[in-house]
């Protein structure tokens, strides 16, 4: 019966120009699935936090999260004087609290990078070279044998730029590194590398092409060591021709680049704003920021906001309004679907967890109820549409990969498992 219905149904083209279409856009087909793969839908980290070479230790994980307890034993010892600092209160106050004291007891720190550019500076040949093999040391015995609570699942070194002064430096150090690594068993899977202070996409080109040779001199899988981009330049947001270069450079990465990372006094220095106005909700940060995400948009590369370089630190009146700063920034940038940034000092830990689990936590019934009802087909007071469902599962996951959501509260509140969740995170192109 369905045959012969479809048999009746009157059309007016042949089907050749279908498949003539269809062939002439099939480089556009295969150009969008390289270009525009989409987020992998992996866990991703919820901040970077980095530390000088010379300053990391197998301690410095745990010294970190020790640290942010401390700070908030000594300037916010419960959940009302926390929660009074960054404007929570009641059962919302309660639960992120214990979910902040928790992270910082299990695993304090989510993505490392040992520093030997602006944190580093310039040391003799023979001691950079010696704290690059000391970090490979360190990092391989934290993958091998460290836990949650003295390793961080992401690790890696942010090297010397690509610019002439600097270049042999910053290539040495990271053959030394990654040289130590696989000499000491391999590479481990949470490795990250940043290449900072990028202006030209060639010099991202050429990190790209210093990757292939290592991973042939070693026989690894082409491709196996990715990067982040460090956007600290100008000449990063806009080229001389007035096109976005950032774009460029994700191509020139090939297939490499993992992430975009806003480097904000770098950046708002090269703009000369004054160092008092420099800040990561600064209308320059806000626009560079705004073509990153543009920029990376589908491609799979994913985006870290800046630092604030307010710390937490002195009388207790003077820390909690750096925390109350940085909370803000937090929130503002995870609002703008900037879901990372850096840290600069263990006391940014407790705001930067705080604001994470209550920006999930708020959300959550609101979210979970229109995705269960765009599961189930059902109606509501809003209508959503595939690439919704998309956004809200998106949430949902991200919620649960830090520690702000339970599996069993989410599985409760939609109906859907993990498997579920993902499926509507990653559709299938065109759905």
């Amino acid at each position: 019966m369905g045959q012969d219905r479809q048999e009746r149904v009157a059309t007016s083209l042949a089907g050749a120009v279908a498949e003539e279409i269809g062939a002439s856009l099939a480089p556009v087909d295969a150009a969008l699935e390289r270009l525009y793969p989409g987020d992998p839908g992996t866990r991703r980290p919820v901040h970077t936090v980095y530390v000088p070479g010379d300053r990391f230790t197998a301690g410095t994980v745990r010294a970190w999260g020790d640290q942010a307890l401390a700070a908030l034993d000594e300037h916010a010892p419960d959940a009302a004087s926390f929660g009074a600092v960054i404007g929570l209160d009641g059962a919302l106050a309660e639960d992120v609290y214990a979910r902040v004291r928790a992270k910082l007891e299990r695993e304090p720190v989510e993505d490392l990078r040992v520093d030997f550019e602006d944190g580093y500076g310039h040391r003799p040949d023979a001691e950079e070279d010696e704290t690059a093999a000391r970090a490979a040391r360190l990092v391989a015995e934290a993958s091998a044998h460290g836990t949650a609570a003295t390793a961080a699942p992401w690790t890696g070194i942010r090297m010397k730029c690509m610019e002439a002064a600097v270049r042999d430096r910053g290539i040495r150090t990271l053959d030394i590194f990654l040289t130590g690594l696989l000499q000491a068993g391999g590479l481990p899977d949470g490795l990250v590398l940043t290449l900072p202070k990028v202006t030209y996409a060639e010099q991202v080109a050429a990190l790209a092409r210093l990757l292939d040779v290592f991973e042939k001199t070693w026989g690894l899988a082409p491709g196996r060591i990715g990067f982040e981009i460090q956007i600290e330049t100008s000449q990063s947001i806009l080229a001389a021709d007035g096109t976005a270069t950032v774009a460029r450079m994700i191509q020139a990465a090939d297939g490499r680049a993992t992430g975009l990372h806003y480097g904000t006094f770098d950046y708002s220095a090269c703009l000369g704003v004054p160092a008092a106005y420099q800040s990561c909700d600064h209308p320059a940060a806000d626009h560079a920021k705004a073509v990153m995400q543009v920029a990376a948009a589908g491609t799979g590369v994913r985006l870290s906001d800046g630092s604030t370089n307010v710390l937490p630190v002195g009388p207790t009146a003077q820390v909690h309004d750096a925390w109350r700063l940085h909370h803000g920034l937090v929130r503002r940038a995870l609002a703008r679907a900037y879901y990372q940034g850096w840290d600069m000092h263990p006391g940014h830990l407790p705001t930067r967890y705080a604001a994470v689990f209550a920006f999930y936590r708020e959300g959550f019934e609101q979210a979970a109820a229109r995705l269960s009802r765009y599961a189930e087909r059902t109606g509501g007071d809003v209508m959503d549409e595939p690439a919704t469902a998309k956004a809200l599962a998106g949430y949902l996951l991200r919620g649960l990969d830090c520690g702000a959501l339970d599996d069993a509260e989410v599985s409760r509140a939609t109906g859907l498992g993990r498997a579920d969740l993902e499926a509507f995170a990653s559709p299938r192109r065109g759905v």
